[in-house]
């Protein structure tokens, strides 16, 4: 993955200005690779709709990337015909390069690419960067996949889109409709920070670049298009999946591991509504509860078929011993990751030790059971044996809750966004 470079955290979502700036507030970028025949008409459509329906001042950047023909000859002369139109030249190709090389030097405050095929409707592009120029969003993207969007495209491509956004579900739980569509915009503040953490250069960047966002909470803004496939385009759709799938792989391995600074994106604290403290109640502790709840039941379930699975060869004791520490490395991995949102490798045994105190806590209350019931019964049948654990272990679940929030994981930060594996990391207190 790429050294971070950004700052600690984003500024507030603020209004754009509506007058008085002396830089475009809007940049939209067209990204091609032997376009000579499209990329006039493309641009000098685009700058005709915008001038006629965009109420800021804005420009257009064609992004050539490595072409072979006369698209930069093309370019140039846009670039001294059509006001507001310049020229970038790319000595590689690959979308994302291309995107990623202009978004970074733009000093325009909201960024915005599309395909120079213009399948998408140009109408869509007010309300697309409307959300970001209010302050509301951070980024917005066309959809083809909603409800009241109206799309023309053969039925392969139609397959492939949607079978795609349900591997991004299924995989990466990706909650966005349409990750490919040729049509997206973001802030200029946002851009700064986020580029830096995506990796890919070519068609995966979109994806990339958009699950990152979510996964650092930040607000996606999606727009219903009209979108007409075009029958000449070029791209080469099995490699395209194939290397869109590799990215799949590269970001959920990166993602699970914590190998991703996304505490870093997180807008300031009360910046949501939803982020304002209740008086009262410490900050996170709901969403702690439910992931606590949701954890021990899926732990408890599972030292339980341990424990009946170790007690066909051994005593009680020794079976209860082996499914409770199996089932606590297992417990504290996900609570860390899961119920505390502890990420990375970092003081990772440290909390795996501090778990094995809590389980000792655990231990001394189950085995402390089966010995009672061993002295009240000669032969317990298995299934009071099962009975009893299940109430020791219900016992000890407030007790090892409260251990784990005020010791093992304890919150330092002053806010709620997701924490490194470095509780006294200075950036988590904001």
């Amino acid at each position: 993955m790429r050294t971070d470079t950004s700052p600690d955290v984003l500024p507030s979502r603020d209004h754009l200005p509506a007058a008085g700036r002396d830089v475009p507030v809007l940049d939209v970028v067209i990204p091609v690779h032997n376009e000579e025949k499209d990329l006039g008409p493309c641009v000098q459509r685009l700058h005709d709709h915008l001038a006629r329906t965009f109420p800021y001042p804005f420009r257009i950047t064609v992004a050539d990337n490595a072409s072979t023909d006369r698209t930069p000859q093309v370019a140039a002369e846009l670039t001294g015909s059509v006001t507001g139109v310049r020229h970038v030249r790319l000595d590689e190709k690959g979308r994302g390069r291309a995107l990623r090389a202009v978004w970074s030097a733009s000093d325009a405050p909201v960024l915005a690419y599309m395909d120079v095929d213009l399948s998408t409707d140009l109408n869509a592009l007010l309300p697309l960067v409307a959300p970001l120029i209010s302050g509301h969003s951070d980024l917005a993207i066309g959809s083809r996949l909603a409800r009241s969007s109206r799309v023309v495209r053969g039925p392969k491509r139609e397959f492939i889109s949607r079978a795609y956004n349900l591997i991004l579900r299924g995989s990466l739980h990706a909650r966005f409709s349409d990750a490919q569509c040729g049509f997206k915009a973001i802030r200029g503040d946002v851009a700064r920070v986020l580029l830096p953490l995506v990796e890919d250069t070519g068609w995966f960047f979109d994806t990339e670049l958009l699950v990152l966002a979510e996964r650092a909470g930040l607000r996606i803004h999606e727009v219903p298009v009209d979108w007409v496939d075009d029958p000449d385009s070029t791209v080469h759709i099995v490699r395209t999946a194939a290397d869109d799938l590799k990215g799949v792989w590269r970001v959920g391995r990166a993602l699970a591991v914590g190998a991703l600074p996304l505490d870093r994106l997180a807008r300031p604290f009360g910046d949501d509504p939803r982020d304002r403290g209740i008086s009262g109640v410490p900050g996170g502790l709901t969403r702690q509860l439910v992931g606590f709840c949701v954890v021990g039941a899926l732990s408890t379930l599972f030292y339980l078929l341990l424990y009946s699975g170790f007690r066909a060869f051994t005593g009680s004791q020794a079976a209860n011993a082996l499914a409770l520490l199996v089932s606590a490395v297992a417990n504290t991995a996900a609570n860390r990751r899961l119920t505390f949102g502890v990420r990375g490798r970092d003081r990772a045994v440290r909390h795996q030790a501090q778990g094995l105190v809590v389980l000792a806590i655990g231990l001394a209350l189950t085995s402390g059971s089966l010995a009672a019931l061993d002295a009240a019964s000669a032969h317990p049948a298995h299934a009071t044996e099962v009975a009893v654990l299940l109430a020791a272990n219900l016992a000890a679940t407030v007790l090892r809750f409260l251990l784990l929030r005020a010791w093992v994981f304890p919150d330092t930060r002053t806010d709620a966004t997701p924490r490194t594996g470095t509780p006294h990391d200075p950036r988590n207190a904001r």
